[in-house]
């Protein structure tokens, strides 16, 4: 219970109110008065979304775009390679599609030769294919020599992007940066993700570009949008709540072949999904296409108009998504065979492995699952391409994990994160002294920069006859859930075990019955010591959400364990 605190909030006259519940876990999220609960319970795409032109550039940019359009010039779309950019990439593609014009063609760079950002190699062959117009998206605001050159060239660049400006400020050589979080910007919510800024530039194209356009017809690009906005972790409060809100609803009718395919082969139903569903199980392939291999698959996947295209893509991306699954396990199990044969890394403070064979875009998803086994920071390495040391860093929840970077920053050419997670490029003749070099800066900083992580906020004690659908319909109008809108958790002491049952390949899941409900309560991926908490006809102290689940089209409500305790 030591990471948890129940919250504390006195709403006095409420105790007969039968909205009490859904006005504390309101209050919880920073929503209390009546104008901002009704916009938060009822998104209104027209009214609570911000005017495009507020953007800075975006005038610019629909002026420059319209004319490459009318002058049949040739465009690039280059996008970034993840589960934001592709869906960003996938909506103006589709947007040049409808208006009829096919002189563009899309880009996306590979993950491991090519790395995050615009590259120089990529604007020569753009000039050498005589291209007139870059469109970048999700990237670009840091890359200025690549536009400076793209300049040169006399290519025009516009940036469509989210990510922070740099020290060095915009590119000069840009014709536009649309970018919220541009320092002179004047538009009202910066927490955009960079699919959503596209999603934002083509509603300016609709509304000036000249085009013919039936109106409302760009809604339904509002799957990209959502789909994108909850796949980057963007808090989902005002403009991002309409977009996530408005998003999974035309997910739910969305007519694209490679989301249907997808869904039909995940047994998801369709017209049920949920922000789960995409953020568990469609993100995760859609950014395993880039770990693995290529973009481009994950590409295919969103834009094909065709079934059986999206039938091959899926199955495609399954593959990918399991070979990623395989290759995480595996050097998973290769680190952890390493340590346990070395008493110094098992006890040390950190573990600083890295391996030149591993894939640096995996060594996130490893360092995730060995912070929670061996609760300790991680801090593992790889190479990208031919020179390049990169890697992924985890704390353990007790050292901050951005000042540990920043107190061994002379082994670095980069690194940036957060308290939490970051990422790294190590200087190659650095790279044997960095494990005893974070060693030490893990006792420096901890004794002299101690870290206190957040708690996580506990919203209700809930006795278990009030854990019942009545009380997940109260619930689900505060969905989609997210960052900055967490799904709510509960507290119920003391329930009585009734039966425990393994199921799962590997038997790492469990469903609990209880005494005195028919309700019961999954247990995804139970960590090994909370099951002795668990034992039949003994109490014990549960943290839930409530939720439905459509397995194989039935609807079922239960509860869904976050952790246990005695």
């Amino acid at each position: 219970m030591e990471k948890y605190s129940l919250a504390e909030i006195n709403l006095d006259g409420l105790e007969n109110d039968p909205d009490s519940l859904l006005k504390k876990l309101l209050h919880l999220r920073g929503i209390k008065d009546g104008p901002e609960i009704e916009k938060f319970l009822n998104p209104d795409y027209e009214e609570h979304l911000h005017n495009p032109f507020l953007l800075n550039d975006l005038d610019k940019a629909v002026q420059r775009i319209s004319t490459a359009v009318k002058n049949n010039e040739k465009v690039v779309i280059y996008s970034d390679y993840d589960a934001d950019g592709i869906p960003g990439a996938v909506m103006l593609h589709d947007f040049f599609k409808e208006i009829g014009f096919n002189n563009f063609e899309n880009h996306i760079p590979h993950r491991h030769n090519d790395g995050f950002g615009l590259h120089l190699e990529a604007v020569e062959s753009f000039a050498e294919k005589k291209v007139n117009l870059i469109i970048t998206i999700d990237c670009g605001t840091a890359d200025t020599a690549q536009v400076q050159k793209a300049h040169e060239f006399g290519i025009d660049v516009i940036i469509t992007d989210h990510h922070e400006v740099n020290s060095s400020g915009l590119p000069e050589g840009a014709l536009s940066v649309i970018n919220p979080k541009r320092p002179d910007s004047t538009y009202p919510f910066l927490h955009l993700c960079g699919a959503a800024v596209v999603y934002k530039l083509i509603q300016g194209l609709i509304e000036r570009g000249g085009f013919e356009w039936k109106k409302g017809q760009e809604k339904w690009f509002l799957d990209m949008a959502g789909l994108a906005t909850l796949s980057d972790m963007v808090p989902l409060v005002g403009e991002n709540r309409v977009l996530a809100y408005y998003g999974i609803l035309v997910l739910r009718k969305s007519r694209r072949p490679g989301l249907r395919k997808m869904f039909e082969k995940l047994r998801i139903e369709q017209r049920h999904l949920s922000e789960d569903d995409i953020t568990f199980m469609i993100t995760p392939r859609i950014n395993a296409a880039s770990r693995m291999g290529s973009a481009l698959d994950a590409f295919g996947l969103l834009s094909t108009k065709n079934f059986k295209e999206a039938e091959e893509a899926t199955i495609r991306l399954n593959e990918i998504n399991n070979e990623r699954k395989g290759a995480v396990a595996l050097i998973s199990k290769e680190i952890k065979q390493h340590i346990f044969k070395n008493d110094a890394i098992l006890s040390g403070r950190s573990l600083v492995i890295g391996n030149p064979k591993w894939r640096p875009a995996l060594l996130g998803l490893v360092a995730n699952n060995l912070v929670e086994e061996f609760k300790k920071p991680v801090f593992l390495w790889g190479r990208d391409g031919e020179e390049v040391i990169k890697g992924s860093c985890r704390s353990d929840g007790k050292i901050n994990i951005l000042s540990i970077l920043e107190e061994t920053r002379d082994c670095f050419l980069e690194f940036g994160g957060h308290k939490m997670a970051g990422g790294f490029s190590v200087i190659f003749e650095k790279i044997h002294t960095l494990p005893e070099k974070i060693s030490l800066a893990c006792e420096t900083v901890s004794s002299v920069k101690d870290f206190q992580p957040e708690k996580i906020i506990i919203d209700e004690k809930l006795d278990i006859k009030d854990a019942n659908q009545t009380t997940f319909e109260i619930i689900k109008k505060l969905a989609p859930f997210g960052v900055g809108n967490p799904k709510p958790i509960f507290l119920i002491e003391k329930i009585e075990i009734k039966s425990l049952k393994e199921f799962g390949k590997q038997g790492k899941h469990f469903e609990i019955k209880f005494i005195g409900t028919d309700v019961r309560a999954i247990y995804f991926f139970a960590p090994k010591e909370k099951i002795k908490f668990l034992n039949e006809g003994e109490k014990a102290n549960l943290i839930v959400s409530l939720e439905e689940s459509f397995f194989l089209g039935r609807p079922e409500f239960r509860l869904r364990i976050v952790d246990v305790f005695n």
